[in-house]
């Protein structure tokens, strides 16, 4: 009787334990995603929510988190909850906590003492001290959630006093940089949501081993999810401010400027789109011709480097023996890789401009990202032919199948999605490179016509046999143009700012990249299916 009494006071006890860590996962949570949009200046930092400033607000789910952590620490070592924590927390966590609590004792000192270096620095040592020792020498449960509580407490209480507020400054002595609140107050509103969210995490699990693994799938979790986040923040900026320019055509009948919907049925015409960016009569500017010059540049680059690299693969992969050559050229395709791109255009501007164009054309571009693009296609489809099982060629050398047929028929198919991979990566950066553009590529800015390369080309009878005036003249491209809205600060019509058709051509880009990156995506499902098929 007593056993099972016991047994169910536990079980109602652990479920509290439990519904308060997740109340300070949750609170964690939403002050991690509002602190990202404040940052992002998507919600304005003196924004009035139920009448209180947005930032006390973030300072009260940091108090909020802060307390629930101190109710779930002090439960488990008066054992009001049922957990199983170790004896003590760790020394790698005291360190991050001592580290952490330095930091703050050295804000405390500055804001309190001055900047003086003899003065804060003594401070911040005996807070970082107190902070190792709270840390390692209690049990696991006081010392995973009081020393992170404390920070937390502290920093939310003082910014819902308004100690740190949108109109406060920090300058500190070592640097010229100047730090406001509302910028200082949401970073650390996001590194106190990811303690925090740590120390819920371990303390749901009941801590012990499955707590530390389940705070650190938070942890790591929260990282992954907030570079995901402003990944996607980033993009949404981007669409917020080029939209409106991207979809701007003249009115039919006011000659003014309006976007391209009539009631709630969308006009099929895009000016900015398809129109030329220079010229008489183009009354909505355009980018036709930069997008033109984008898409000749990228199929140029992939028409010269994935035969080349796939080729290379195959050889270093199935011909060559494994020993001091391809140990060369792994070494010098990783180099290749991460050779800054300027140098790539200083290598085109030295040596392939006076020998092909004698000045900057769409061909040598295209050569110079080909050279920029082989190294990863090398290095993708090397990995994709190696991840090929051995026993798919011993089956087909088996059945009589040439060398050759084998590498064609069995090894490339199965190693094509990897391939494809590495391609979708190398085209993503090559089409929006700029540097290597302004030295081999750009002509003006904002032509008048885009490059007409399938019509120029002329067929003869002596060499060189196919000559194309249009590769060989300069043109313009997406990031050319747009570093050029940019710097320049001249811009041929006076129906865009320079700033509104900068968004629109970023946004313009960011469409084309992202067109390319579903073109190789659909190609690398295709072969796989095809793959798993036969």
């Amino acid at each position: 009787m007593s056993s099972v009494t016991r047994n169910r006071l536990v079980a109602g006890d652990s479920t509290t334990s439990v519904l308060v860590a997740r109340g300070v996962l949750a609170a964690s949570a939403l002050a991690f995603f509002a602190s990202w949009l404040v940052l992002f200046q998507w919600v304005d930092e003196t924004a009035l929510v139920a009448g209180v400033h947005v930032l006390k607000l973030l300072g009260v789910a940091l108090v909020a988190a802060g307390v629930g952590l101190t109710v779930v620490g002090v439960g488990s070592r008066l054992e009001y909850f049922e957990s199983t924590p170790s004896s003590s927390a760790g020394l790698p966590v005291g360190f991050v906590f001592g580290l952490l609590w330095a930091v703050l004792g050295g804000l405390v000192a500055t804001r309190l003492l001055g900047n003086a270096l003899a003065m804060w620095l003594p401070v911040a040592a005996g807070f970082g001290i107190v902070g190792l020792l709270v840390s390692v020498l209690p049990r696991e449960d006081v010392g995973s959630t009081l020393p992170v509580a404390a920070i937390l407490v502290l920093l939310g209480g003082y910014v819902v006093v308004g100690g740190i507020n949108a109109g406060w400054t920090w300058s500190p002595s070592w640097s010229s940089a100047v730090f406001p609140g509302s910028e200082l107050v949401p970073l650390l509103v996001v590194f106190g949501a990811l303690l925090s969210a740590w120390s819920a995490a371990k303390a749901r699990e009941g801590f012990g081993a499955e707590g530390r693994q389940s705070g650190a799938y938070y942890l790591v979790g929260s990282v992954v999810f907030a570079m995901l986040g402003v990944l996607a923040l980033l993009v949404a900026f981007i669409v917020k401010n080029g939209l409106e320019t991207m979809l701007t055509r003249t009115s039919l009948t006011g000659g003014h400027l309006t976007l391209p919907f009539v009631g709630s049925v969308p006009w099929a015409e895009f000016p900015f789109l398809m129109n030329q960016t220079g010229g008489l009569f183009v009354e909505v500017p355009g980018v036709l011709p930069a997008v033109m010059g984008t898409l000749w540049l990228v199929f140029g680059a992939v028409l010269f480097a994935v035969p080349l690299g796939i080729g290379a693969a195959v050889f270093l992969t199935e011909y060559a023996e494994r020993g001091r050559f391809t140990q060369v050229v792994e070494v010098a395709t990783n180099g290749l890789w991460s050779t800054p791109s300027i140098v790539f255009g200083l290598f085109g501007l030295a040596f392939l401009v006076p020998r092909i164009s004698g000045g900057n054309s769409i061909f040598v571009g295209q050569l110079v990202l080909g050279f920029m693009l082989l190294p990863l296609v090398l290095i993708t489809s090397r990995e994709a032919i190696l991840a090929v099982p051995d026993e798919h060629r011993d089956a087909s050398a088996a059945l009589g199948v040439t060398k050759w047929e084998t590498i064609r028929s069995v090894v490339l198919p199965a190693a094509m999605p990897g391939t494809i991979t590495g391609v979708i990566l190398g085209v993503g950066r090559i089409a929006g490179e700029t540097a290597p553009l302004l030295l081999v590529f750009g002509g003006s800015p904002y032509p008048s016509s885009y490059p007409n390369v399938l019509g120029s080309f002329q067929f003869s009878t002596q060499p060189p046999f196919v000559t194309n005036d249009a590769l060989l003249s300069p043109a313009s491209a997406l990031p050319y143009q747009l570093y050029s809205t940019i710097t320049a600060g001249v811009f041929p019509k006076e129906i865009f700012t320079n700033t509104e058709f900068g968004w629109g051509t970023a946004l313009v880009l960011l469409c084309v990249v992202l067109g390319l990156y579903a073109i190789g995506v659909g190609s690398r499902l295709y072969f796989r299916r095809k793959l798993h098929h036969e």
